[in-house]
């Protein structure tokens, strides 16, 4: 079977990073990306992994020549299945697969909120032209109950959403105590981070609803005896601000942004701590990445452990997004988990290789030309 996978762009985010490694789990497909705009390192590390990468170098929201650029790569390709990933991709990648003749047009919906899709609040508008373009696909795909409870409410019907988490390859962070040790000095010395830094860690987007704000304003509260850094690993537009905001606070040579990277894992073992401030997310990838690095988390939302009793994950707390809160949260002792211990149960449910197998599943059963069934509860 022969999919495409349309997205909105390939920057280092949370939707581009999970589509990346559900296609190295992915079994007995033949799987294409396309990019409607800005292939950046997710496109660099696809290709360099043997996959097709086409960049549809599309010039904004508005760009309509893109939709028979897009159509006529769909109709050369001979895909059985059209796979989009975020909003502008969701809208064009739909109807570029219908006007090819695909029958099977599965989307999945990575950021949806009650009033916000992707960070961007959402308009009348917006929820029409979402909800008519949703009837062009087969199968919507909700990364979580939460994701899918709001297509409910948008009036997508319960026959039309599967809901299939995103997946974290836990395999990947596993490194023995002494690898992680050696790769822990190695970053923080390439960074210019002390080794004996107190480093609290965040993964994201810099972006406005990520509420990196406040993990800058609790690093200025943080006792100095303890050297306190921020290591925030990503790229956004919100990055100017953060900086000037740690300068007005005095915090400038605390505060480091790596920008884009696909080393995560690396930048994990640099960390003490992870630090999710967000109030909105549809999963909570990054928190669940922390988890399985053996690092303590602090967040303030993640679906994906609300889905799933305490004790899958004995080492996240739930923090009120503020500074002050996170301040006390992060000035009082962390322990972290021995990484000769297990990982946490919550990172096992969430296995790369079960999401990738159940969406080849799919694949196959829309390709037979079956109607889409909405899952039951995952099994724990």
């Amino acid at each position: 079977m022969k999919v495409l996978h349309v997205i909105t762009g390939l920057a280092a985010g949370g939707a581009e990073r999970q589509l990346l490694l559900t296609l190295r789990h992915l079994p007995r497909h033949h799987c294409e990306v396309a990019t409607l705009t800005n292939p950046g390192t997710v496109a660099t590390a696809l290709r360099a992994e043997g996959f097709t990468v086409y960049d549809l170098a599309m010039r904004g929201n508005r760009d309509l020549a893109v939709l028979p650029r897009l159509t006529g790569l769909i109709r050369r390709g001979g895909y059985d299945v059209v796979h989009t990933h975020l909003y502008r991709a969701m809208l064009y990648g739909r109807l570029a697969a219908r006007l090819a003749g695909v029958g099977a047009v599965v989307a999945t919906e990575h950021s949806l909120h009650a009033g916000t899709i992707e960070g961007r609040p959402v308009t009348a508008g917006v929820r029409a032209l979402y909800l008519a373009a949703e009837r062009l696909g087969s199968t919507t795909i909700a990364v979580s109950g939460q994701v899918a409870a709001t297509l409910a409410d948008w009036g997508v019907p319960a026959g039309r959403v599967r809901v299939l988490p995103n997946g974290i390859d836990a395999a990947h962070y596993a490194l023995p105590t002494a690898s992680r040790a050696a790769v822990r000095q190695t970053v923080r010395s390439e960074l210019g981070l002390p080794q004996r830094a107190y480093v609290v860690g965040a993964v994201g987007r810099l972006v406005p609803g990520k509420r990196f704000s406040v993990l800058v304003e609790a690093l200025a509260g943080l006792p100095p005896e303890r050297d306190p850094r921020l290591l925030l690993v990503g790229e956004g537009p919100e990055r100017a601000a953060l900086e000037a905001r740690a300068r007005r606070l005095g915090v400038a040579d605390r505060l480091l942004c790596t920008g884009e990277r696909d080393d995560v894992r690396d930048l994990l073992t640099a960390m003490d701590v992870l630090a999710a401030p967000s109030v909105e997310e549809t999963f909570g990838l990054a928190v669940l990445e922390g988890l399985a690095a053996g690092l303590p988390v602090r967040h303030s939302a993640c679906p994906a452990l609300d889905e799933l009793p305490t004790e899958a994950a004995p080492d996240a707390r739930k923090v009120p997004s503020d500074p002050a809160s996170y301040l006390a949260a992060l000035a009082a002792p962390v322990p972290r988990r021995s990484p000769e211990q297990s990982p946490p149960p919550a990172v096992a449910h969430y296995d790369i290789a079960r999401t990738a197998a159940e969406l080849a599943d799919l694949y196959q059963r829309l390709g037979r030309g079956a109607r889409p069934v909405p899952a039951g509860p995952r099994e724990s």
